[in-house]
């Protein structure tokens, strides 16, 4: 189980990683910082200029360990990968089961159930904890709202209707989204949503996590032996790991937005770890990556009971159950897709 909560994040530019034995060895001009054996790992993330030996490429494939390779920044740009794991048959399944535009519509459904009622639980969480601080009838609307639109999720709609919902839904959660900040507000101001590039503080650690939480939920993906790029409500596009985005949506409120608050809220993140580059894209420096990429790592750490399965797990174990019931699901053996809700 604890294969699955240890990434080791290397940022260190110029850093270069080779195999030694049976250990993964991090050098920075040419002195040994960190040796770790490679059965701890579960994956390794680089960012920017971190090189990576052949050889130790080739060995992480047959290990099974997830080896990507991010922009300093944090986007992603490939991933080696070893053989295709799983069960042939599950992801032909898969495939026509994508196919299916009223298929993928019910499972659009009920991953967007997922997602909504854990943006309301969000919302609900702030009134609950920050009541004094916050616009309490500008919250409490939003959640009225967000509960209204859960019922929608319950009807027989199509695909396009689906998606029109969800769109909905993410722009009443983020409409309040500021009102969750509750410190250094003058610095993290979120007035919407942006991306490619982020073009405020909050935007920018938002897109941030959200590519860590990609890489675990891909990984989870491929371990189970489902194929990540094809979706059910992010249709097929070159590039673009439909089903990922797919699995994402019903964590991010739980684990990346909380994650992105409490960051802010408890300023572990400042405005000084944050510079506006020419474009206007805003991007963090290394201390503040490496605070954030700490603070992801502890949080995976963390303790829950699967409202599902009933049983205590690891926050970073959600990844790897919640694809293994989508594997399930399409196989045939239950009757529904179970999202992760928080309660």
């Amino acid at each position: 189980m604890k294969r699955h909560l240890n990434t080791l994040y290397v940022t260190t530019q110029g850093a270069y990683l080779s195999k030694e034995g049976e250990t993964v060895v991090v050098k920075v001009d040419g002195e040994i910082r960190l040796r770790l054996p490679v059965h701890t790992l579960s994956g390794v993330v680089c960012f920017g200029n971190v090189g990576c030996s052949p050889y130790l490429m080739g060995f992480c494939a047959k290990s099974n360990v997830a080896l990507s390779f991010l922009t300093e920044y944090g986007r992603f740009m490939a991933k080696v990968q070893g053989p295709v794991s799983g069960n042939v048959l599950l992801r032909r399944e898969q495939y026509r089961r994508a196919d299916d535009l009223n298929f993928s519509a019910r499972v659009a459904r009920f991953i967007l159930a997922g997602k909504v009622a854990n943006s309301r639980t969000v919302l609900q969480r702030a009134l609950r904890d920050h009541a004094e601080k916050i616009e309490e009838e500008l919250l409490r609307n939003a959640v009225k709202r967000l509960t209204r639109q859960l019922d929608f999720f319950d009807r027989d709609y199509s695909l396009d209707v689906v998606r029109g919902i969800e769109g909905d839904s993410a722009h009443i959660y983020f409409s309040v989204f500021n009102q969750l900040i509750v410190a250094q507000k003058e610095v993290f101001r979120f007035d919407e949503r942006n991306r490619r590039p982020p073009l405020d503080n909050v935007n920018c650690l938002l897109s941030f996590v959200y590519t860590l939480l990609m890489h675990d939920v891909r990984s989870a993906l491929e371990t189970v032996g489902l194929d990540p790029a094809v979706g059910f409500l992010h249709r097929d596009r070159p590039g673009r790991p439909g089903l990922a985005l797919d699995l994402m949506e019903e964590l991010r409120p739980y684990i990346a937005d909380r994650l992105v608050l409490s960051l802010i809220n408890l300023q572990q993140v400042q405005a000084k770890g944050f510079r506006k580059m020419e474009t206007g894209a805003v991007v963090m420096n290394d201390d503040t990556r490496k605070t954030v990429l700490t603070a992801y790592q502890e949080r995976k750490r963390e303790e829950i009971t699967h409202p599902f399965l009933g049983e205590k797990i690891a926050i970073g174990m959600l990844f790897h159950i919640q694809a293994q019931l989508m594997a399930r699901f399409l196989r045939g053996d239950m009757d529904g897709y179970p999202p992760f809700v928080w309660r």
